[in-house]
């Protein structure tokens, strides 16, 4: 799969070292490796895939960097080197902002031991697949599979193939090849021709690009590494046979040195010494108790600062009574203090029931709450909203509306908010 740093050379054209001719070194920034991820991050982000899977993974690297994205719902990482997977594998596990800022919608990370040119089912109906640095690392016999596999059988939506243009080894310091576990390198004719061949085959279009630019006087090289942008044909369906198609689970699944978590932040680790299941789950506002502890917490900070807001007022309306010769009627603003909304999230809140008091209950009408951006991005419904944060707030006796008292005890720590 990927390599970042495996040799010596390869660190030199990656712009980490010059330990090897300095004068011929070609320095990529940014390295080449990160520019590799960098296409494959451009190109998630322009075609929006739910469903991603990275052959050939390697240390996880690309694997960390996609499960940012937000439109990805499920990440597979598959890679022949069981160790590799174990010791790197923790570093998808969520962080603790994820529990606390969670994601939209649920992801779920899975690490597969095993070989690319094996038939998975598991891998059907992806969007994605990538193959970064990868082919040029399969025998003869694993490249005649490698499309009957992955095109073929898997047949995602689009695939992301790289490898090395060997037109610019020539740039660098003298080898045959740029990894010793390299089985070939292509020039862009060989590369062209065999993916146009593979594309035709199983009715997918195909382009071609690359990064690594050569240096001034070298155009004629082309890129360092050079990328095939695959591209299923819509319509076509390869008609190849693969007997028991479903439910061919070769992989085996591993579990590392695992982050474990109950789902709402305690944390353990886990170090298994047998090959287990590794699948991780974001936390996301798709589960009910992540929805409601972000749910609550905002409705707490909502009521809190309108409850503060409605004291100033109080206190204003006061001071113009004790003042007649005050004549400023414009009274306080509308808006939450520090608060910034768009004209459309303003008119939203103003058109909506407006806080209360009743005695030295203080009430905020359950549709106020849901008018203010961090709540109504929740999209819940005032009933969905009553259930979840009854038994975390103090509801008035209809349920329309959270209720609080007004004047607290610490309030004179805020007399100045």
């Amino acid at each position: 799969g990927e390599e970042n740093k495996p040799n010596t050379f390869n660190s030199a054209i990656d712009g980490n070292f010059e330990e090897v001719c300095p004068e011929k070194v070609i320095k990529f920034k940014p390295p080449l490796y990160k520019q590799r991820y960098q296409f494959v991050r451009d190109f998630v982000d322009q075609h929006k895939p739910k469903k991603v899977a990275d052959l050939g993974c390697g240390d996880t690297e690309l694997l960390r960097l996609l499960k940012i994205y937000p439109c990805i719902q499920r990440l597979v990482g598959v890679d022949i080197d069981k160790e590799k997977l174990q010791s790197n594998g923790h570093q998808l596990s969520p962080y603790l902002g994820e529990f606390v800022k969670p994601r939209d919608l649920d992801l779920t990370v899975i690490l597969y031991h095993g070989s690319v040119v094996e038939r998975d089912s598991r891998l059907l109906g992806f969007d994605l697949i990538t193959c970064i640095e990868l082919i040029e690392h399969l025998d003869s016999d694993d490249l005649a599979r490698f499309p009957e596999v992955v095109f073929g059988y898997l047949s995602p939506a689009m695939i992301v193939i790289s490898t090395p243009n060997s037109e610019f080894n020539p740039l660098f310091p003298t080898v045959t090849l740029r990894d010793a576990d390299h089985k070939f390198e292509w020039n862009r004719m060989e590369f062209q021709t065999w993916a146009l061949q593979v594309a035709n085959r199983y009715h997918y279009s195909v382009e071609f690009t690359g990064v690594g630019e050569p240096p001034a006087g070298a155009e004629h090289v082309g890129y360092c590494t050079q990328i095939g942008v695959f591209r299923k044909n819509s319509g076509k369906v390869t008609e190849l046979c693969f007997p028991e198609q479903h439910d061919q689970h070769v992989y085996e699944t591993v579990k590392p040195r695992a982050l474990i978590t109950d789902g709402f932040g305690k944390f353990s680790y886990i170090l298994s010494s047998s090959v287990q299941v590794y699948k991780i789950s974001y936390p996301s506002l798709q589960q009910e108790k992540m929805l409601k502890f972000v749910l609550v917490g905002e409705v707490l900070i909502l009521v809190e600062r309108l409850r503060l807001r409605q004291q100033r007022m109080l206190r204003e309306q006061k001071d113009l009574c004790n003042d007649p010769d005050n004549t400023d009627s414009s009274g306080p603003p509308q808006v939450l203090l520090g608060a910034v909304f768009t004209e459309a999230e303003e008119a939203r809140i103003e058109n909506s029931p407006k806080p209360f008091c009743e005695g030295d209950k203080f009430f905020v009408p359950l549709q106020r709450l849901l008018a203010y951006p961090k709540v109504h991005r929740l999209r819940v419904t005032e009933e969905r909203m009553r259930s979840l944060i009854a038994d975390s707030v103090q509801l008035s006796s209809d349920g329309s509306a959270v209720m609080d008292d007004l004047y607290k005890s610490w309030d004179y720590q805020f007399e100045d908010y």
